[in-house]
């Protein structure tokens, strides 16, 4: 017992240390060593990974951009519009310039192809930080027809139709297939001012013509129109409507037309910002299905026992017409928030067209800031929601009635 309480004794005493050792220095590896060595150089699979993650943000970053110059309110920013030389000389074309100016378009003037036209340029948003610009051509091209050379091609047009071929005289048909040659691959829009009050000017002649005639020269007067009618000089709304439906039919172009000067500058702008947002509505319509509908709209309206929701409901039944987009909804649901206020509208009216143009005035808004454009809702939609909310016709086409 006393052998084995003395070994355990010396055991203990062994592995107590030392004064001595307790008093050395701990040793440190030397400068320049291994350790030092391993804290210096990072792993090379490491290295690689950090490159590898700056890469993946950086082209997050460039795709964020490009996005970013698509939106509407940004990507007017990157769009030129360029104005050919001969429109600004022609009597108007300030008005254009001035009013693609006012709402902030960047504007240059240039020799173009075909004379009074108006083209458009974007700049390409690249994922490089680069010094110079890139910019891309615009497909859209709108031409200016001045009245009298748009009513000298309906008049040759309706000699080729009446079999009189003297000489090769320039149609609709014609001066678009010229414009093509020079743009190839442009869609091509035409424009012409004036139209309407050529015709109204061609009733008043009329008029005085025939209370300067009399009941005596009632027979002078007939061979007078006749002499007139068979030179070809008169061109009536039926000559422009046969034109423009065989230039539609023949070459899928249309021809837009304007009482004023301001009209069709604001007529370029709202051309302008629709060419700006082209790319970002195409995105937009790249779904799965071509009846995809929103969530918010497929998924209907929630409406609560005090009423909550009806507001949306209203506005959601206006925009299930044609051709009717949500600010032009919200503009009618704003001036009548429900569909009896609307009903109790039509009943102070006093007569049956003031009913049809009740809604024809209200303005409809859309975006916001510099870029925001503002129009009517007009006589053809209020006239198609009055049918709507009044008629008892069950199978009544709002769109083919009037």
């Amino acid at each position: 017992m006393a052998e084995s309480e003395l070994r355990s004794e010396e055991s203990e005493e062994e592995e107590l240390p030392t004064l001595a050792s307790l008093l050395q220095p701990a040793l440190l590896p030397p400068p320049g060593g291994l350790g030092h060595r391993l804290s210096s150089s990072p792993e090379p699979g490491r290295a690689a990974g950090v490159v590898v993650q700056e890469q993946e943000k950086e082209k997050k970053r460039a795709l964020a951009k490009i996005l970013k110059a698509q939106r509407p309110g940004e990507c007017q920013k990157y769009i030129t519009v360029v104005l050919d030389t001969v429109l600004l000389q022609v009597e108007g074309g300030g008005w254009i310039h001035s009013a693609l100016q006012a709402a902030n378009y960047s504007c240059v003037v240039e020799n173009q192809a075909v004379p009074c036209s108006i083209t458009w340029r974007r700049k390409t948003v690249s994922s490089q930080i680069e010094e110079g610009d890139e910019w891309t051509e615009e497909p859209n091209v709108l031409v200016l027809l001045r009245l009298e050379e748009f009513l000298a091609m309906v008049h040759h047009y309706k000699q080729e139709a009446e079999g009189c071929t003297e000489g090769q005289k320039e149609t609709l048909q014609s001066y678009v297939a010229h414009v093509m040659e020079k743009m190839p691959g442009k869609i091509l829009a035409l424009a012409v001012v004036g139209v309407e009050n050529y015709f109204r000017i061609q009733s008043k002649e009329r008029l005085q013509l025939a209370a300067a005639s009399g009941n005596q020269e009632e027979k002078q007067g007939k061979r007078r129109k006749k002499t007139v009618k068979d030179s070809g000089l008169e061109i009536t709304r039926l000559d422009v409507e046969n034109a423009l439906v065989d230039l539609q039919l023949c070459k899928q172009v249309q021809v837009s037309f304007f009482k004023n000067w301001e009209e069709l500058g604001e007529f370029a702008t709202m051309f302008t910002k629709a060419v700006a947002e082209a790319p970002f509505k195409r995105e937009r319509e790249k779904t799965g299905f071509s009846f995809y509908l929103e969530k918010g709209w497929c998924g209907g309206v929630k409406v609560d026992h005090s009423g909550k929701g009806l507001l949306e409901v209203w506005k959601r039944q206006i925009q299930q017409f044609n051709r009717v987009s949500l600010e032009m909804a919200e503009a009618v649901v704003s001036a009548y928030p429900s569909p009896q206020l609307l009903t109790q509208a039509y009943s102070r009216c006093s007569s049956e067209q003031e009913r049809e143009n009740m809604l024809a005035n209200i303005p409809v808004r859309r975006g916001d800031g510099v870029t925001a454009t503002s129009r009517r809702v007009g006589p053809e939609l209020s006239r198609r929601i009055y049918l709507q909310m009044t008629s008892h016709d069950p199978d009544l086409y709002l769109d083919f009635t009037g």
